[in-house]
């Protein structure tokens, strides 16, 4: 039993008290946010925002810059989802879950590429593609970037690219380090599978009949 806890916690022996704490607050908050957004609350984004702040400070200080950028991200567009998801699109109704039209996939795709292109030249200026990890994190970045921006235009293929990059992260984390956090993206995993059976039930529910 000390071997495993060994195993999954102790690289924790070398890290300040105060980073702990904030790594575990953010993973709190981050399940709240998965959570409220698996039900369609709007307080999906609020505790999003705190993760994620949370979260850029401490992949800044440790020197993580493909996660941080992704926290960062995160931020701006849980600012732009807050505001879509609250946008009234006649006088009772604000803007309902759908699914991506053709101009959305085209633009996933973009954003997707272009953030590949983004973090590759972030990664070699600051000398940072040095492993496989690097590759990995130039993905699920891309993965994420898309998963975030389809969740704050309400689009039910947001879970797609959650599930993928939860699944890849999990593993990726604890390779890392972050055992907290690779425990917070197997959780992601379930959820986000929850949440696309949700979103689809609501989905289903609401389409119009002939």
């Amino acid at each position: 039993m000390n071997e495993l806890i060994h195993t999954l916690f102790g690289q924790y022996s070398d890290y300040e008290s105060i980073d702990i704490f904030l790594e575990i607050t953010a993973v709190i908050f981050g399940f709240l946010s998965v959570w409220f957004s698996k039900n369609n609350k709007i307080w999906v984004f609020p505790s999003g925002m705190v993760s994620t702040a949370i979260f850029v400070y401490l992949l800044l200080k440790w020197e993580l810059l493909g996660d941080m950028m992704i926290n960062v991200y995160y931020f701006i567009m849980s600012v732009y989802g807050w505001y879509i998801w609250t946008r009234k699109v006649d006088e009772s109704h604000n803007t309902p879950i759908s699914r991506t039209t053709k101009k959305e996939k085209t633009a996933s795709v973009f954003i997707f590429s272009a953030t590949l292109v983004f973090v590759f030249l972030v990664y070699k200026y600051f000398d940072k593609w040095t492993s496989w990890v690097a590759y990995v994190d130039t993905i699920t970045t891309a993965i994420f970037f898309v998963g975030m921006w389809l969740m704050a235009k309400r689009k039910i293929e947001n879970w797609t690219f959650w599930i993928i990059g939860d699944i890849i992260s999990a593993p990726l984390y604890f390779y890392k380090g972050f055992t907290f956090t690779s425990f917070q993206y197997l959780i992601f995993t379930v959820i986000a599978i929850s949440g696309y059976i949700s979103w689809k039930k609501i989905l289903d529910k609401n389409k119009p009949t002939l």
